[in-house]
């Protein structure tokens, strides 16, 4: 008879003692880092929202969940259904949890009301890491990224298909009012607030209504250029012209479309395919250390430079952070004389490739080129860029920020938002660089030096 030396499992043991959480992890897992984090943030953003009586049924503790959702978010976890699911079934959410088990709902409603909360801890992360000597504003790069917004693309709509929408919606449910009065003569009519299932009548009402007042401020913007010109025309005696509306702000746009789902979100072309969602920002130092995070509905970047020198200053003085921006680093897509002119106040030194496909001055009838009144700050920015500093500068926008979207879209899996609106997105985008921060400081704590 052949005897098996196993060490066998014994599932129906019961803990002799109470068990004690600190030995189900490693002493240097990033969940511990994360509770030491919590420990130094500023809670008294989250506890203003409660009641300080002590009336109502108790809610749970800001800090835990507080801890669960950056843990979360540096794991690439953001379905709170999900979040749920890891309190019961992960030993690092239990963890973090300390064996409660809030639901789905309480997370949701959670991130929605401390929004502006959870977004602060991106400044409290950034300090954190100045702290720790990893900010060093010698240079710095800046770049966007286009992230789905949460609707789909093939739900836009023009203002005719909106319309017709609503009017299909309305006999619809008068088809139906008509059909239950018929059978049910005796119940008691149904409140209005019910008629609008899930809302989708009220949405489809709010695009419509933005598609509508877009088209009026174009009209309102040609009315208004018309009439001063012609006001300056009257006063030098000359007769009212009859001017043609501008098509980037003023003519008609009947194909103009809105997402009903998130009407704040753009539909943006990217490497060959459409995006509906946004434009994500990120100003970032050479140690990957994000010191400002925005998001806009611009698909184009070169409106972005000032925006975001900025928000960086805005950023870091609230990190408590004094040392100065003194190179910055952007791609094409920024380039525009007049962000390279010395029109940005107290501008640091800028390395922007130049575009391609910028105007060099109109052609002559002889057919020579013809000098364009850029071309002095091309030929700088070229001369600039040929440089050490230069080369150096282009490199360092190749191995910061760029592999941040990398590291954000790839290794964490966020590629498109989960919250609506664009101040909603906005926090959400910046407790996302949040968590990319606070995970370049675990892991210079933890690697060897």
């Amino acid at each position: 008879m052949v005897g098996f030396n196993f060490i066998a499992g014994d599932r129906d043991q019961v803990f002799l003692l109470p068990p004690d959480m600190r030995d189900w992890l490693p002493a240097g897992h990033l969940a511990w880092f994360v509770i030491d984090v919590v420990d130094q943030v500023d809670l008294s953003r989250f506890h203003a929202a409660y009641r300080a009586d002590g009336h109502g049924r108790a809610a749970y503790d800001p800090a835990v969940l507080v801890a669960i959702l950056l843990y979360a978010y540096c794991c690439g976890i953001r379905s709170s259904r999900v979040i749920e699911r890891r309190c019961q079934e992960d030993v690092a959410f239990r963890v973090l949890a300390g064996g409660l088990f809030p639901d789905h709902v309480t997370f949701a409603r959670f991130r929605s009301r401390h929004a502006e909360a959870l977004a602060a801890v991106f400044v409290d992360s950034l300090r954190l890491c100045a702290e720790a000597g990893l900010v060093r504003l010698g240079a710095v790069a800046l770049d966007g990224s286009k992230i789905g917004a949460d609707a789909r693309t093939d739900g836009n709509r023009t203002l005719a298909e909106l319309t017709r929408l609503i009017e299909d919606m309305l006999d619809e449910a008068a088809a139906v009012d008509a059909a239950e009065d018929a059978r049910d003569s005796n119940d008691p009519p149904m409140p209005p607030g019910m008629v609008e299932r899930g809302g989708r009548l009220a949405r489809l009402r709010e695009a419509k209504a933005r598609l509508q007042a877009d088209a009026q401020a174009r009209a309102e913007r040609f009315a208004q250029r018309s009439e001063q010109v012609n006001a300056a025309r009257a006063a030098k005696g000359l007769p009212p012209r009859k001017l043609r509306p501008r098509r980037r702000d003023e003519a008609p746009r009947p194909n103009a479309i809105v997402n009903p789902t998130d009407p704040d979100s753009r539909l943006m072309r990217t490497w060959g395919h459409a995006v509906q969602g946004y434009n994500a920002q990120l100003v970032a130092t050479g140690e990957q250390i994000i010191i400002a995070a925005e998001v806009t509905q611009d698909a184009n970047d070169v409106e972005q430079l000032a925006p975001m020198l900025t928000a960086a200053r805005s950023t870091l003085t609230a990190a408590g952070i004094t040392e100065p921006i003194e190179a910055l680093a952007a791609d094409a897509g920024y380039w525009r004389a007049a962000n390279v002119n010395g029109s940005i106040p107290d501008a640091p030194e800028l390395f922007i490739a130049v575009a391609k496909h910028g105007r060099r001055g109109r052609p002559r009838k002889d057919g020579k080129p013809s000098a364009a009144k850029t071309d002095h700050l091309v030929t700088a920015m070229q001369q600039r860029l040929a440089s050490d500093t230069g080369r150096r500068m282009m490199r360092l926008r190749a191995t910061t920020v760029e592999p941040l979207f990398g590291q954000t879209k790839h290794a964490r899996a966020i590629r498109r938002f989960t919250r609506r609106g664009l101040p909603a997105v906005q926090a959400e985008w910046q407790l996302i660089a949040a968590t990319s921060n606070l995970l370049k400081l675990y892991r210079a704590r933890t690697l060897p030096a």
